[in-house]
C-alpha cells in the first residue's frame, strides 16, 4: 500500500497547538496579576477593569483551540498511524492519503472500492443505531467532556460530508464510481455498540471487530468500481492542487 500523507500540515498543526497551549498559560497569568492591579495602584480604576476585560476572554478563547487542536494533532494514538497498522497487508494497488483534503481528513483507494474515512479520538461508551448517536457518561463525566472539548459530534453527518467532497473530486476523473463513506475509532479504550448504523463504524485494530481490514476483506465479495492507475494519478493531482 502506498502512503501519501500531508506531513508538513501535521507537523505545523502540532507547533501551533503547543504554541497555543503556552500562550493561553501565559495569558491566564497575565489576567490574574492584572486582575490585582487595583490593589497596588487604585488611582488606575479604569486600565485595571478594562484590561482584565480583555486578557481574560482571551485566554479563554486561547485555550479553546488549544484543547481542540492538542485533541486533533497531537493526542495518541495518531489516525494516521493507527489506521496505518490496521491496513497492513491489505493489496499493493491501494492508495492512503492522510491530511490531504478536508473535511475527508483520510481518504482510501483499494481496487475492490473507494473510501473516504473519518476518525474519532473518544474514549467512551457509544450507542449508534441507524443516525443517532448515543453517549453513556455520568454527569461529572459529561461536565469533564465539556472542559475537554472532546464531544463526539455527528459522525454520520462529517463522513458523509467527507464523502461528498471526494465523490466531487472523483467525478471529474471518472464516472460509475461511488465513494463510501466511513467512521473509525482510533482509541482501543472506545467502545461503539452498533445497530444497523447508517455509516459503518469500524476499529483499526484488527483484534476488534468490527475492524477496518475485515471490512475491506469482507468487501471483496461484493467488488465495487474503482480507480485504475492512470485515474488514481489525475485524482491525486486534483487532490494536491488543493493543498
Amino acid at each position: 500500500m502506498r502512503i501519501e500523507t500531508n506531513v508538513r500540515l501535521a507537523r505545523r498543526n502540532r507547533q501551533i497547538a503547543q504554541y497555543l497551549f503556552f500562550a493561553s498559560f501565559g495569558l491566564l497569568i497575565i489576567g490574574l496579576l492584572i486582575s490585582n492591579v487595583p490593589l497596588a495602584n487604585p488611582q488606575d480604576q479604569t486600565l485595571a477593569l478594562l484590561l482584565p476585560a480583555i486578557v481574560l476572554p482571551l485566554a479563554f478563547i486561547s485555550t479553546m483551540v488549544s484543547v481542540r487542536m492538542t485533541n486533533l494533532w497531537v493526542r495518541t494514538p495518531r489516525p494516521e498511524d493507527a489506521i496505518r497498522e490496521g491496513l497492513k497487508g491489505i493489496s499493493n494497488k491501494s492508495v492512503l492519503y492522510n491530511y490531504c483534503a478536508f473535511p475527508a481528513r483520510h481518504i482510501l483507494i483499494t481496487p475492490t472500492g473507494m473510501y473516504a474515512m473519518v476518525t474519532r479520538f473518544q474514549d467512551g461508551r457509544y450507542t449508534v443505531e441507524g443516525d443517532k448517536w448515543t453517549t453513556h457518561r455520568s454527569t461529572l463525566s459529561r461536565i469533564f467532556s465539556l472542559l475537554r472539548f472532546d464531544g463526539i459530534g455527528n459522525p454520520n453527518q462529517d463522513a458523509n460530508k467527507a464523502a461528498a467532497q471526494v465523490q466531487a473530486l472523483v467525478d471529474q476523473v471518472a464516472s460509475g464510481i461511488r465513494v463510501q463513506p466511513l467512521i473509525v475509532f482510533v482509541d482501543p479504550r472506545a467502545q461503539i455498540n452498533a445497530l444497523n448504523p447508517a455509516v459503518p463504524v469500524l476499529y483499526p485494530d484488527l483484534k476488534r471487530e468490527p475492524s477496518l481490514k475485515t471490512y475491506l476483506r469482507d468487501a471483496l465479495k461484493h467488488p465495487q468500481p474503482s480507480l485504475n492507475v492512470e485515474q488514481i494519478e489525475a485524482f491525486q493531482t486534483l487532490l494536491f492542487q488543493r493543498l
